[in-house]
């Protein structure tokens, strides 16, 4: 198969924040959360974290695979980490039911975005 991961650059800057509850968030601000350690990760714009008062370090670029893949696809994140980390750039991913979602650093987003859209699988 021959195919183009078929990325795209999504607008807005995205935080990762750890939280102990989420009583008193909109729901309609979370774009992800993930329970873990009784915590709450969770992934948002920049914005609504300020609006919140929430710290975080990371500032990333939210890069959508329009690829539909499997949930049991194999070989595919390591193909996409493999060609971001040979640049130098970190990703952390999230798979959703359809697609797979990357999270860059927001300087690395053009540069991602490239390498992105040169890889076949």
């Amino acid at each position: 198969m021959n195919k183009s991961l078929k990325p795209k650059l999504n607008q807005g800057e995205y935080v990762f924040v750890l939280i102990d509850h989420i009583d008193g968030i909109n729901e309609e601000d979370i774009l992800c959360s993930f329970k873990e350690d009784g915590k709450y990760s969770l992934i948002l714009k920049k914005e609504f974290a300020n609006k919140y008062g929430m710290s975080y370090d990371f500032i990333a670029a939210w890069i959508s695979l329009g690829l539909h893949s499997s949930l049991n696809s194999v070989g595919l994140t390591s193909l996409f980490s493999q060609a971001l980390a040979d640049n130098k750039i970190s990703c952390n991913v999230i798979a959703g039911f359809n697609h797979d979602h990357i999270f860059v650093d927001y300087d690395n987003r053009e540069k991602a975005f490239d390498v992105l859209n040169k890889l076949k699988f």
